[in-house]
């Protein structure tokens, strides 16, 4: 299963990869917006958005670019390592 995570801490992008690969998952950690930053989503089976640590444009930016694909969105207020758990333990098969 393949995720993208926008938005979250840049300290903790070791982590976030780290827990997806636990639950099976290769991630894509956007923690900014960059230039191109919309060419970069590409089609996941799962978006994560941490919008406590995004600005509206990056949610913007992420969802028109997902538009019309298959993919889920999951929506956390909180940017832990533990909100991400939750939200993987709920989207996929469960953890090794």
């Amino acid at each position: 299963m393949s995720v993208v995570i926008v938005g979250g801490n840049e300290r903790m992008e070791r982590q976030y990869k780290d827990i997806c690969a636990e639950y099976r998952c290769w991630a894509k950690i956007l923690t900014k917006m960059t230039g191109s930053f919309q060419n970069k989503i590409g089609s996941p089976d799962l978006l994560v958005l941490f919008t406590s640590t995004m600005s509206h444009k990056m949610v913007r930016s992420a969802l028109s670019e997902i538009k019309g694909l298959d993919t889920v969105i999951a929506r956390s207020h909180s940017s832990s390592m533990t909100a991400l758990k939750g939200i993987l333990e709920e989207h996929t098969a469960g953890g090794a």
